[in-house]
């Protein structure tokens, strides 16, 4: 059997570059796992918002 690998709040900043205190201001998408009240989400989970992020190649940045 293949054991699963999901990242916490701080692989989560990590994998997309940021600190863990900049995520708490983005909507982040619904964890794929919860181990009692942790979150969990796969790196495919992680890269999808990334890449849908506004500036981040997904959608265009807002501007004024």
């Amino acid at each position: 059997m293949t054991a699963k690998h999901y990242l916490g709040w701080t692989g989560f900043a990590a994998r997309v570059g940021m600190k863990p205190g900049a995520l708490g201001k983005y909507k982040l998408p619904e964890p794929d796992v919860y181990i009692g009240s942790i979150r969990g989400w796969s790196e495919q989970t992680i890269d999808k918002w990334n890449a849908a992020r506004p500036g981040h190649g997904g959608r265009p940045r807002k501007t004024a």
